[in-house]
């Protein structure tokens, strides 16, 4: 059956709990729930909380946004698994995810993989987030108005508050714009031009070892990001 998963990890129930009961989130369950019937919507229902379910809130070092899931599907498979800027097995990098896997091989010199998937980068630490959480095939943008940017926006602001020393990547105007709910005089903040081949600036950051320089000054591990 076809629905909104909540069923995420313990440590953001606990943190986020009051969100699932507001008005605002059972409006976003309806507008899943209608568009549903009538489309093919990504990432498949079990996959729409995935991020959460890869890293505990207190485990959370980095995060990096993106803002809605891809709106393709490949080989039969959806590109989007609930993760920004990654793919499942099965599906070949798209274009922004194969330019930050330049930029990783270019600061790092971490060996380009053949796949997509970032999920053992969840397992490190970091945060992969959409701000909006789903999308209509081959249509994106089709449910900014569904009210998701509330419930992720509301997701900045409580890593904000609680944590300390986290680092946020933002990439493009899009991710700029959350500035405003991050705690400047607690965490870190990098920004990039969006890795998109239609962006220029984004090879050459150097977000990948300046994040773990960071991470090191603070006595916290470093992240792993070989992927293969």
């Amino acid at each position: 059956m076809q629905n909104i998963d909540v069923k995420i990890e313990d440590s953001w129930k606990e943190n986020l709990k009051d969100e699932f009961q507001k008005e605002y989130f059972l409006k976003i369950r309806e507008k899943y729930h209608q568009a549903i019937k009538v489309a093919t919507i990504l990432p498949p229902p079990k996959f729409i909380f995935y991020a959460f379910s890869l890293v505990k809130f207190d485990d959370v070092k980095v995060v990096i946004l993106g803002q809605d899931p891809y709106h393709n599907i490949e080989n039969n498979i959806p590109q989007a698994h609930g993760l920004s800027f990654s793919v499942p097995y099965g599906v070949n990098p798209p274009p922004s995810l194969k330019n930050i896997f330049k930029e990783l091989n270019r600061d790092l010199g971490v060996k380009i993989p053949k796949c997509g998937n970032l999920s053992n980068w969840s397992k490190e630490g970091v945060l992969l987030l959409n701000s909006i959480l789903s999308v209509e095939y081959k249509k994106p943008l089709s449910h900014s108005h569904f009210g998701w940017e509330i419930f992720t926006d509301k997701i900045i602001e409580t890593l904000s508050q609680k944590k300390e020393n986290l680092i946020f990547m933002l990439w493009g105007n899009y991710a700029r714009s959350k500035k405003n709910l991050i705690d400047t005089s607690k965490h870190h903040i990098l920004e990039a031009p969006h890795p998109s081949p239609l962006a220029r600036g984004f090879i050459g950051c150097s977000h990948f070892s300046k994040c773990n320089e960071i991470l090191k000054q603070n006595g916290i591990k470093e992240i792993d990001w070989n992927l293969s």
